[in-house]
């Protein structure tokens, strides 16, 4: 265990972030998952901005890597052109 006062506070901010990211996470990949089963039009395209949104934070941040968020959001995109 750590005896510094900083590498606790290291600890504390660690946990902090770690549990931060991995509910941003969870959440974007559900918001996904309930996009790609959505079989509405209207209510496709009134979420595909919202997931876009979640999706690029995450990269911003490095949870996710750039890449596999322009992926995701390029397969969303044909997902919900191809229910019009």
């Amino acid at each position: 265990m750590a005896n510094h006062k900083s590498a606790l506070k290291r600890v504390r901010q660690t946990a902090t972030r770690n549990e931060r990211n991995r509910y941003q996470h969870k959440t974007t990949r559900n918001a996904v998952r309930k996009l790609r089963g959505t079989t509405d039009a209207k209510e496709a395209e009134k979420q595909l901005p919202e997931v876009s949104s979640m999706l690029d934070k995450l990269a911003k941040r490095n949870i996710i890597h750039k890449n596999k968020a322009a992926n995701l959001k390029s397969s969303l995109r044909i997902h919900v052109n191809k229910l019009k």
